[in-house]
């Protein structure tokens, strides 16, 4: 049985091998390579984006989940595309601006990472929030890359006079 060692790379280095391998795979791919990668996507299954080697000589492979759940309408491929784009260049703001990315873990899992900036999108005037997350926790030398679509209604404000207090 293979053992499997923690190997710690700054967040600004694994967020720009994120953003490549995403931007690589989904968005600068041939449309129908892109739309095949996203219609595995959308049926819960992993995909596999590529083995990195890391500054170690070790390797690690990187993939991608999406999580659609909280996603309001019908999710299509243009939608998608338009959420991953606006996320990568967002991400990729932040980083040139060399901006501190917050990094939110799960209460029960060290490993489930989410990073604190969105892509909000419009959809027949529904607003949508992509986020991005990673799960370094499967026990393997494999990073889980994860589009995360996040429920709408918590980022909206409240509109004056309303008491959110009660």
């Amino acid at each position: 049985m293979a053992e499997y060692q923690t190997q710690s790379i700054s967040r600004e280095k694994f967020l720009i091998i994120a953003i490549n391998l995403l931007h690589k795979t989904l968005v600068e791919a041939a449309r129908t390579e892109a739309k095949n990668a996203f219609k595995v996507l959308t049926e819960g299954k992993a995909l596999a984006l590529s083995n990195v080697r890391m500054e170690d000589q070790s390797i690690v492979r990187f993939d991608v989940q999406l999580d659609d759940s909280e996603f309001v309408g019908n999710l299509n491929f243009g939608a998608f595309k338009t959420s991953l784009a606006l996320l990568i260049s967002n991400l990729s703001e932040a980083l040139q601006a060399q901006k501190n990315v917050p990094v939110f873990t799960a209460q029960d899992s060290s490993e489930m990472l989410m990073f604190g900036v969105t892509a909000v999108t419009y959809e027949d005037k529904q607003p949508n929030v992509m986020v991005l997350g990673s799960d370094s926790g499967t026990g393997q030398a494999t990073v889980a890359l994860k589009l995360m679509y996040l429920d709408p209604a918590q980022f909206a404000e409240a509109a004056p006079g309303d008491d959110q207090s009660a």
